[in-house]
């Protein structure tokens, strides 16, 4: 039966072949190489290669090595071309994508480690791993245990009495009786039951409508695929005609399914060798594998310098604070320490309602890793009050002393609930991971794992998780000091990885330390601020959208002919595809006619019924997202709504918000007004708005030097009318409405890497005309046309594309051999300078702005709110007009273009009217 892999988790089974000396072990590495790739982290060496797969892989190896010091370890890779089954059927795996140009690039470098392993490597042409695997089944002794490492199912036709299948992604051992209770069928009959069920993976034809319980049923019945089709006249039914009518083909699944056990195998020594430590070593430091690279230095008796936090992750040394001597001692050491990862663990995750519940440490002492837990806010367990804690940290918190924090704005923030005011904040792990690559997760346990190949203590495993997890507050001190100072620990290691990869690039060390950094204690204060809602206007609205949603179901039952519910998927396309037979514009990845908002928008030109749709959804979302939900988030102390920034999670650098997101209201939808009708002003005070004019198309003027642009910009022309009379040939004053709508698409369009099929959608023209407009835009910017091929080029060449302020932006899938991929990434490429820099600008504008506040905040304001391009200031009445000039200088005067920025600006009591 299939139970738990002892040595991977779950429970231990005792099994007589898993805990047997000396087997042979074979490892399936092609399946687990695919399912890495998939499974892990995006993870990186310092020259952002992907690395991911071969940390999987390699990991599995190691562990394998471990667990059977004296079994002996083949691995077996698939060679590339075709093999004998291509040959057999020529659509064989025709549907399997090509393997992603990503995980391609480490498949070199994996060989090369697993032959610095010391391991065996099979790749033998024609064939496939796991008739490699087969034969070398075959050629074991019977009296020697055999296990597979691997999650393929084809494999289950090896097992017998001696041979069993460990799958160690998902911790389960297959035997005999497991593969009987997996499929229904006894290892010897894998391969008909395959043939008969067919595979969608590997493209097999199986017997339409024979499912796996059918199958299963046969093959009990009459043993083999051979014996059912002898006597197929006997299967009822449609099933029936329809395993007749496979007859001829099915001979031919069973050899596709069949694996090979009598290959003739290169003469090979499948003995381990000892393992070369330097290569592993060179190995580990391109791939950046931080805690091996040190473990295998160590090996070759050469350890890194102290500098390079060369002693191991130990939670035996993790020390508790929870005496008054043991504080005292804990000051003396901070006040020694250098720089001091700080750590904080609270009641809830958002700053307003966290109490905290403790602070953790850690610093260098020499070449030794110091880390701490002070609880304070525990329900139980030996701690000392918190007053007494905060009170003794309080002038080293406040100090100018040299911290490292991973998310030290949440931090920041929970201190600031305490009457505290930290100081010294030198870098942020979160961040350093960020402007390094920005692409993937950034959170400590990713981080973690891709640089110091380290496992954390997860939240869940401490506290529980779903309807049964308790607060971090019931959990003891003892309990939560492994998990509390390790988050310090790790925080720290990080930053020793990840600070000499910035310094090392200028360019990089630039946008940490001028934008990054520095924007950190402004988002902070503008959360910790919030901004003022009227929960009377959004109620009043919200009631107003309920009315108008009724009036949009009412149109929809009169087009539909019926009732049916306009927020399911399922009714929509049975009423759009199955009654009113309109044709579907896409698939969904289960294959179902989609109903997403750009195929209904497309479906407008056959019925009106779409666009009833998209406007209930419209109206559904403003009320679900804003009118009812913004409410219920003012919070009871403040009075107002604090939304979260998050600085890490657009590739380009753009900031986005959450709880509530205030990015995405509507601009121009009388309901989208209404919406920012509803933030307000404090009495006495204005919000004043300021948002970047044409931002990005006059980043697009300064990296092109086109001179049309450059000369249209600087006479301060509407850019888009005088586009219009460039692209349709009419005199500037003759453009109509019309042709300045379609000029902007075709400006906005080409930034964003618009094609000719796109940007005839979005005109309502055929391709055609559309592409005949974008012709004769290049023709007119030619500057345009040469920077965008100019870009392609350089992102081919680097794998990467920069801001006018130096941030990096990979673009991985720029060599793809998938055409569709490959065109989305040289869009990427085209828009990613433009949308960074703009980000990279109103980051240094909210800085700028941020510290002409911070000089006198009572009197000056303060910043509430960023929208993408716009920033929204609270400023008392009597001090516009100076914040009016103060906005305005340090926006426009952040940094010199070869055009001139310029920014409009509105004021009033609420966002909407100085919105306007």
């Amino acid at each position: 039966m299939s139970s738990n892999f002892p040595y991977y988790g779950g429970k231990q089974r005792k099994s007589p072949y898993l805990m047997a000396q000396n087997p042979r072990i074979l490892v399936d590495a092609s399946s687990f190489l695919y399912r890495a790739f998939h499974a892990l982290p995006d993870l990186r060496a310092p020259d952002n290669l992907p690395t991911g797969a071969i940390y999987g892989v390699a990991n599995m190896l190691r562990r394998l090595q471990r667990e059977y010091p004296e079994g002996e370890i083949i691995v077996i890779f698939d060679a590339p071309g075709p093999t004998f089954r291509d040959d057999i059927y020529a659509d064989y795996k025709a549907q399997r994508p090509a393997m992603p140009t990503e995980l391609q690039a480490q498949v070199p470098l994996l060989l090369e480690w697993i032959e610095a392993l010391g391991l065996p490597l099979l790749r033998v042409e024609g064939v496939e791993a796991d008739d490699v695997i087969g034969t070398l089944a075959a050629q074991t002794a019977p009296e020697r245990p055999l296990l597979i490492i691997s999650g393929d199912k084809d494999l289950a036709q090896l097992v017998d009495g001696r041979t069993q299948i460990i799958d160690t992604m998902k911790n389960t051992v297959l035997d005999a009786a497991g593969v009987q209770e997996k499929f229904g069928v006894a290892p010897a009959q894998i391969a008909d039951y395959l043939a008969l069920v067919g595979d969608k993976v590997d493209n097999i034809p199986g017997v339409p409508g024979a499912g796996a319980k059918t199958v299963a049923k046969w093959l009990a019945q009459y043993g083999s695929l051979e014996n059912l089709l002898a006597h197929s006249e006997e299967v009822p039914g449609k099933v029936g005609e329809a395993l007749r009518a496979s007859r001829d083909f099915l001979p031919r699944s069973l050899d596709l399914a069949r694996i090979r056990c009598d290959l003739e195998l290169p003469e090979q020594d499948y003995r381990r060798r000892p393992p070369n430590n330097a290569a592993l070593l060179a190995l580990a430091e391109r791939l950046g594998f931080s805690s091996w690279r040190r473990e295998f230095a160590a090996d070759l008796g050469d350890p890194p310098a102290a500098a390079t936090g060369a002693d191991p992750i130990d939670r035996q040394r993790y020390r508790l604070i929870n005496t008054p001597e043991a504080l005292e001692d804990l000051l003396e050491r901070l006040r020694k320490a250098g720089l001091v990862a700080i750590d904080t663990e609270t009641t809830a995750l958002s700053p307003h309602d966290a109490d905290l519940v403790g602070i953790s440490l850690a610093w260098y002492e020499g070449a030794e890793l110091q880390a701490v837990y002070v609880p304070v806010g525990h329900t139980e367990g030996v701690q000392l009050p918190k007053s007494e804690v905060l009170a003794r940290l309080r002038p080293w918190l406040e100090s100018p002393a040299a911290k490292v924090a991973q998310n030290a704005k949440f931090d920041w923030q929970v201190f600031w609930g305490q009457g505290i005011h930290p100081q010294g904040l030198l870098r942020d792990t979160l961040l350093e991971s960020y402007v390094l690559d920005s692409n993937g997760p950034h959170d400590l346990d990713h981080l973690a794992e891709r640089f110091l190949q380290h496992e954390n203590i997860r939240y869940e495993d401490l506290v529980g998780k779903g309807k049964n997890q308790r607060s971090f507050a019931s959990v003891a001190p003892a309990d939560a000091l492994a998990y509390a100072a390790e988050d310090a620990d790790v925080c720290l290691r990080l930053d020793r990885e990840l600070w000499p990869r910035l310094e090392a690039d200028e360019a990089l060390q630039r946008v940490f330390r001028e934008i990054e950094m520095p924007l950190v204690p402004v988002l902070a204060r503008m959360e910790w601020s919030g901004v003022k809602i009227d929960r009377g206007q959004l109620e009043a609205l919200s009631v107003e959208l309920a009315a108008a949603m009724r009036e949009q179901e009412e149109a929809a039952y009169a087009l539909a002919g019926q009732e049916f519910n306009l927020a399911s998927p399922k009714q929509i396309q049975e009423i759009l595809f199955d009654k009113m037979q309109l044709p579907s514009q896409k698939k969904t990845k289960g294959g179902q006619a989609s109903t997403d908002e750009d195929s209904l928008d497309q479906l407008r030109a056959y019925s009106p019924l779409p666009g009833v749709i998209l406007e209930y959804r419209g109206l559904a979302k403003l009320r679900n997202t804003y009118a009812d939900a913004l409410p219920q988030m003012i919070h009871p102390r403040t009075g107002r709504v604090h939304t979260h920034y998050r600085q890490a999670v657009a590739a380009t650098g753009r900031l986005s918000s959450s709880d509530p997101n205030l990015q995405n209201i509507p601009i121009r939808s009388e309901q989208g007004r209404r919406i920012r009708a509803a933030f307000l002003a404090e009495e006495g005070y204005v919000l004043l708005s300021a948002d970047y004019s044409q931002i990005e198309l006059r980043i697009m003027a300064h990296l092109s030097r086109d001179p049309g642009l450059l000369a249209a910009f600087a006479a301060g022309a509407d850019v888009h009318r005088a586009t219009a009379a460039e692209v349709f040939e009419v005199p500037l004053e003759a453009v109509d409405a019309e042709q300045r709508r379609a000029a902007k698409a075709i400006n906005f369009g080409l930034i964003y890497g618009q094609t000719a099929f796109g940007l005839a959608q979005q005109l309502g023209v055929d391709q055609g005309r559309a592409r005949a407009y974008m012709q004769r835009y290049f023709e007119r910017y030619p500057g345009v046309a040469e920077y965008m091929e100019r870009t392609r080029a350089e992102a081919r060449e680097r794998g990467y594309v920069e801001t006018l302020f130096g941030r990096r932006l990979y673009v991985p899938e720029i060599q793809s051999r998938n055409p569709a991929r490959r065109a989305y990434a040289e869009r990427a490429a085209i828009n990613a300078p433009m949308q960074g820099t703009a980000a990279d600008l109103i980051k240094k504008a909210m800085i700028a702005v941020d510290a002409w506040l911070e000089e006198n905040p009572k009197e000056r304001g303060r910043m509430i709110l960023q929208v993408h391009d716009e920033l929204i200031l609270e400023v008392p009445a009597t001090t516009l007009d100076a914040a009016r000039a103060a906005l305005r200088e340090r926006m426009e005067g952040v940094a010199r273009l070869a055009v001139p920025l310029e920014v409009s600006m509105g004021w009033g009591p609420s966002w909407a009217e100085a919105h306007a």
